[in-house]
């Protein structure tokens, strides 16, 4: 086992804005030759070891930090991409949408709609812990299986074939 390269995959995986979405290409370069499964698991961890941390006190680190005078910018920066991602939320669901509209948010590979992004939000509108934590996995375990597979060239084999 690489162990090194697998370190390299939990650790990218923990980084704000690349979390999985960066990891799993990172770990499926071919040259590594690693495992897709494994990589799959340390990114999934290495994704889901902050969201607790960030549910529970991101907010009120960055409510205290927003108005100091190196960090207060960049902190308030966070707190409106939190707010700004907690309103989309709630537009596009009911109470009981939520869920699954957090899941989905996280599920998309996109920049800014990853598990820092989506647990932040669900702390910014006091969405339920449990849930919201059973909310970004299920969203991060999608995005990890999306970003597989584009990394392995399934979506442009199929577009291939679908031309």
């Amino acid at each position: 086992m690489k162990l090194y390269e697998y370190l390299i995959v939990f650790l990218v995986s923990m980084v704000p804005i690349i979390e999985l979405r960066g990891a799993v290409p990172i770990g499926l370069n071919p040259a590594w030759n690693l495992n897709p499964f494994w990589v799959y698991v340390c990114a999934i961890i290495g994704n889901m070891l902050p969201v607790p941390f960030i549910y529970l006190f991101a907010r009120k680190v960055l409510l205290w930090g927003s108005d100091k005078k190196y960090i207060g910018k960049f902190f308030t920066f966070c707190l409106e991409k939190g707010e700004k991602g907690g309103r989309k939320l709630e537009e596009k669901a009911s109470k009981n949408g939520l869920f699954i509209a957090l899941m989905l948010f996280v599920a998309i590979p996109l920049p800014g709609t990853g598990a820092w992004t989506g647990t932040l939000a669900a702390s910014m509108l006091d969405f339920d812990f449990k849930r919201s934590t059973l909310a970004v996995l299920l969203g991060v375990l999608i995005a990890g299986v999306i970003m597989g597979l584009a990394s392995m060239g399934v979506f442009g084999g199929l577009s291939a074939v679908l031309s």
